[in-house]
């Protein structure tokens, strides 16, 4: 007690105070405010200002703080957020891209029984029609029989070889897009009468395997289709690279069709054009279909290199 109160004196006859004897004096003055004069008064008021200021000051430093963890919060709640959302649409796409992979697949597999069934399975028979009637005592006749017959077994088994070498994916990797569009291409004007006009234009880019092979699969399909059902006798196939995209133009003189709803093809011979959509939606590639009765059919593509 009388340590403080000896304090208090000292401090009231210094002239001049630093910032830390102010606020011992204010601190000491109220708690022992009997000790005072006029100059205690002005020290006091001084001392309370110091005080004052110093709360202030805390108070701003501690708002600041608590500020900058709210928006650190903040930050890491929304990339918390960010994050799963890009994780559900990705999980998303992948589920929704397994499953045009699937659609595509099955429509593949009908397509080779289709192949087989129209083209082997009916000469396979007629093989085997041949061979059951085979009179061996007519030997001019049975010897032209089975002539025939194995004619038309080689005509099987080139279309077998052809079928196989059609789904070969080696084929991309092997020859690129390009070389095994020429092959298609001449392995479908040896096999029908159909006239097909190829060309490029722009400098070809040669993108990853697996999306050249979308893109053959896409080309092969609308011949095959042109094939089956344009009863046409010219077409094209026209690519066109730039340095961001590739335009793909497939066109014939066939019979075409009325486009009422081009995005549900359920009638025969429609369904190809959906595994295409199919297949375009894997390598996120625009389609574009213009046809119109006895007036031909224009695919287009606009495939992102």
């Amino acid at each position: 007690m009388h340590l403080t109160l000896f304090a208090i004196r000292e401090l009231s006859k210094r002239k001049s105070f630093e910032l830390n004897d102010r606020i011992i004096f204010c601190i000491l003055y109220f708690l022992y405010p009997s000790f005072h004069n006029d100059n205690q008064g002005v020290l006091m008021q001084e001392g309370v200002h110091i005080i004052i200021f110093l709360a202030i000051t805390t108070f701003l430093i501690l708002l600041l703080g608590g500020l900058m963890i709210l928006v650190v919060y903040l930050y890491q709640q929304k990339r918390t957020l960010y994050q799963r959302t890009y994780s559900e649409l990705k999980l998303k796409h992948e589920k929704k891209l397994i499953v045009t992979q699937l659609e595509v697949q099955e429509n593949m597999f009908r397509h080779i029984s289709q192949e087989i069934h129209d083209n082997i399975g009916l000469t396979l028979s007629l093989i085997k029609l041949r061979l059951n009637t085979l009179n061996l005592e007519e030997k001019e006749k049975a010897s032209s029989q089975i002539d025939s017959s194995v004619e038309l077994l080689s005509e099987s088994i080139t279309q077998l070889k052809d079928i196989s070498k059609s789904l070969n994916a080696d084929i991309i990797n092997s020859y690129g897009l390009i070389m095994a569009l020429e092959n298609e291409l001449t392995r479908i004007k040896d096999s029908s009468t159909l006239f097909i006009s190829f060309k490029i234009e722009g400098e070809p880019v040669y993108m990853d395997s697996q999306k050249e092979l979308i893109i053959f699969r896409i080309i092969q399909e609308s011949f095959n289709n042109i094939l089956k059902h344009s009863e046409a006798k010219n077409a094209s196939l026209i690519l066109k690279y730039s340095t961001s995209d590739l335009h793909i133009y497939i066109q014939d003189d066939g019979k075409g069709f009325p486009l009422t709803d081009p995005d549900s093809f359920s009638n025969k011979g429609k369904a190809g054009i959906k595994n295409m959509q199919a297949r375009s939606r894997m390598i996120r590639a625009a389609m574009e279909i213009s046809s119109k009765p006895d007036n031909g059919t224009l695919l287009q593509f606009i495939i992102p290199i």
